[in-house]
């Protein structure tokens, strides 16, 4: 039998700490939870992937921000495709109620 899971089930932990979940693991995919409380990426540092995220925000509040400055403001439902190597950092995430989302890394390009 396959695994199953709740994406919406929490596990307890600290506020403080971000949860990364594999939930499908391939030498070319990966398809993780990812749980947030309010961490942001570290003031001038930038996520420069080797790989394409599709990411959807499923609860919470989150802005995400290019490098040419362009920033998105994520509610529950949206989603994004960021390209391999496109510089980006999260500039919020909400606490209440913490972010979940669900990311697919991968040759999606």
């Amino acid at each position: 039998m396959p695994p199953t899971g709740n994406l919406f089930q929490l596990p307890n932990l600290p506020p403080a700490v971000e949860v990364f979940t594999a939930l499908v693991e391939t030498p070319h995919l990966k398809i993780e939870r990812i749980i947030s409380t309010g961490q942001t990426t570290p003031p001038g540092e930038w996520y420069d992937q080797s790989q394409a995220e599709w990411v959807i925000l499923l609860q919470g509040r989150a802005t995400l921000t290019y490098a040419d400055g362009t920033a998105l403001t994520l509610e529950p439902g949206d989603y994004v495709l960021i390209p391999a190597h496109v510089r980006h950092r999260v500039d919020y995430t909400s606490h209440e109620p913490p972010c979940i989302w669900l990311a697919v890394h991968g040759e999606l390009l």
